[in-house]
């Protein structure tokens, strides 16, 4: 697991590429996000393709969030990634 870091006063993208080899024939029918625990703002969420993308903001300096993006696939199954964030000042 890949941990990212930002600073409280930037937003920054962030995305997952479910295309790179996984979907195989399949498409993205759905995308969601969400983060534990609350504190960094969730906006812009896209879904173009097979890649998902969130644009992350604020958060508390030393806190670690877990920010899930779980999707549903157009054969009905699911998944989910979770990418780590931690805030620091920078």
């Amino acid at each position: 697991m890949t941990m990212f870091v930002k600073d409280p006063g930037s937003s920054v993208a962030h995305a997952v590429d479910w295309d790179a080899g996984y979907l195989a024939g399949r498409s993205l029918a759905q995308s969601q996000w969400s983060v534990i625990p609350a504190g960094l703002t969730l906006t812009g969420a896209q879904l173009v393709g097979g890649r998902t993308s969130i644009l992350l903001g604020g958060g508390a300096v030393g806190t670690l969030y877990h920010v899930t993006n779980r999707v549903t696939l157009s054969d009905g199954s699911s998944d989910e990634r979770t990418l780590v964030v931690r805030v620091e000042d920078r």
